[in-house]
């Protein structure tokens, strides 16, 4: 892959939407593919991702270059890259890390310079509308105006609609996938125990936990009703059912009563125990609370009486992307956001996906995702492969033949 960069960059005093102030905002950054003046595509990340969206490799040596930021491996490496759906052959590609994670750009475990410790929970509050600032931020840092197209899957989705209320006339495209206007307060319910988890933890000491041991097992559990979310009943099924597994990872983080070694220890278990285990080798706990806070806190339509009026400045292409089997963020949820933007000057496409494999849809079937985007990116909503279901309802309408009154 040629002219691929891995950069930070200090974009100053930052004003988070809650009003406090941070002396410097560092914000972490890969870039793939080469800018020529209009073919820069932004991604958002989701949730516990980085900027390291896609594998990089030296075209030269063809050698793996280093990873960043304890992220075991790129998040997106079947959709974006050279030759692929989003092809940085073809399209510069940004995505920059958001600031309250721990991937390189300034959040909770970074150093307060006023006081030379962690921030810890002194770090501002931080919203969506603070991600879309600082990523317009560091895109003005690159030379990057207009963008031919901004992308993003689950809370990166959200960030991407909030692109288009934010800076309406700065982006051509957009591809929110597997995403909503807002979190529905099941999901909310869910985050808020996940949360609980995290701070019921004595190690998590209001904080203030750098110095020592970090709430692991808070984390872990967090972590883990997460994925419970971002599967769906079928793929459960499909993948573990009531099968045992061996009992070698149990007792890593979690203590278990006398009477469970009379039980098995089955396989759905030992996929979130596993899961747990690695991710908190790898993630702040902060910096989980901050940004399903963000998450939870989003509403497109905030200050304005609708969706529709909330993107009514903006008048490109938009493809909303959903999947049948995801119960984070249903298909209901995109059909209300493509409802909206039907009722404004941008032409938008809701292309759903038959899938059951829950909310990691968007991340574990390229096959269906990647067709759609790359032909969108090429040729917006008349794009080969782009399917409204909305245009397939209003035909299948059409083609019912009229019953003849005589028949009464």
């Amino acid at each position: 892959m040629s002219n691929t960069t891995i950069d930070a960059v200090d974009l100053g005093s930052f004003e988070f939407e809650c009003g406090e102030t941070i002396p410097n905002l560092r914000v972490a950054y890969e870039t793939y593919g080469e800018f020529d003046g209009d073919n820069a595509i932004l991604i958002c990340h989701a949730l516990t991702g980085s900027s390291h969206v896609t594998n990089r490799r030296d075209p030269e040596k063809k050698v793996r270059l280093p990873e960043t930021g304890g992220q075991a491996r790129a998040w997106w490496s079947d959709v974006v890259g050279a030759g692929k759906a989003i092809d940085t052959n073809k399209y510069f590609v940004v995505c920059p890390n958001l600031p309250g994670s721990c991937y390189g750009t300034t959040g909770p475990a970074s150093t307060n310079p006023e006081t030379g410790e962690p921030y810890g929970t002194d770090f501002p509050p931080v919203t969506v509308t603070d991600w879309t600032r600082a990523q317009r931020k560091v895109l003005d840092e690159l030379g990057v105006g207009r963008l031919h197209a901004v992308v993003g899957g689950s809370v990166g989705g959200m960030n991407v609609l909030d692109w288009l209320k934010q800076y309406p006339d700065d982006v051509h495209r957009a591809v929110p996938i597997a995403t909503a206007a807002r979190l529905d307060p099941q999901c909310i319910a869910m985050d808020a125990v996940a949360r609980r988890s995290i701070t019921s933890d004595p190690n998590w000491k209001g904080g203030d936990y750098y110095d020592g041991q970090p709430p692991k097992k808070g984390l872990a559990l967090a972590r883990q009703l997460g994925h419970i979310m971002y599967l769906s009943k079928a793929s459960m099924e499909q993948r573990f059912g009531r099968r045992a597994a061996g009992r070698e990872a149990e007792r890593e983080l979690f203590e278990t009563d006398r009477g469970a070694d009379y039980f098995p220890y089955r396989d759905v278990e030992s996929y979130l125990d596993y899961n747990a285990q690695k991710f908190v080798q790898r993630f702040d706990a902060n910096s989980y609370l901050y940004l399903t806070r963000a998450m939870d806190n989003y509403d497109l339509a905030s200050g304005y009486e609708s969706n529709r009026e909330a993107l009514a400045a903006f008048s490109g292409e938009v493809l909303i992307m959903s999947f049948t089997g995801d119960w984070h963020f249903t298909v209901e949820q995109a059909a209300d956001v493509a409802d909206g933007i039907r009722e404004t000057d941008a032409e938008v496409a809701h292309h759903v996906i038959e899938s059951e494999h829950g909310h990691d849809a968007f991340l574990v079937e390229p096959e269906n995702v990647g067709p759609p985007v790359e032909d969108f990116l090429a040729d917006g909503t008349d794009g080969r492969s782009v399917i409204d279901t909305k245009e397939i309802e209003r035909k299948e309408k059409q083609s019912i033949p009229p019953v003849h009154s005589s028949l009464f």
